[in-house]
């Protein structure tokens, strides 16, 4: 293992979370981010919920850097608006909204018992 390649990869990683960052919708999710982290801390979850909820939270950054990429890569690929070009990009936004429904959902379950 080359130590210097590794620690290299820590660094593009790190880029990779900054140009994640300039995105608007990451910058949302920051922000909800920051919320359900209040939340979580003002109810007083277990170790089990404060593990689905981290997971949720990190799945839901990664996901939308995911689809960042993708539409980079898709914008690389071709300037032209082209029908398979706007499938991709659609689909990893689905994806995206999938996964944060699933997430809305899941938080009411964890939430909405200590609430009421």
């Amino acid at each position: 293992m080359n130590v210097t390649k590794f620690i290299r990869s820590f660094r593009y990683a790190l880029s990779g979370m900054k140009q994640a960052a300039a995105e608007q919708n990451f910058r949302v999710d920051l922000v909800a981010t920051i919320l359900v982290l209040a939340v979580s801390f003002l109810t007083g979850l277990s170790a089990l919920e404060w593990c689905i909820i981290i997971l949720l939270i990190a799945g839901m950054l990664a996901l939308e850097m995911v689809n960042s990429a993708i539409e980079r890569v898709v914008d690389l690929a071709t300037q032209d608006i082209h029908p398979l070009a706007k499938a991709a990009k659609d689909i990893a936004a689905g994806a995206v909204l999938v996964y944060a429904l699933a997430s809305v959902v899941i938080a009411c379950i964890i939430f909405l018992p200590k609430w009421f």
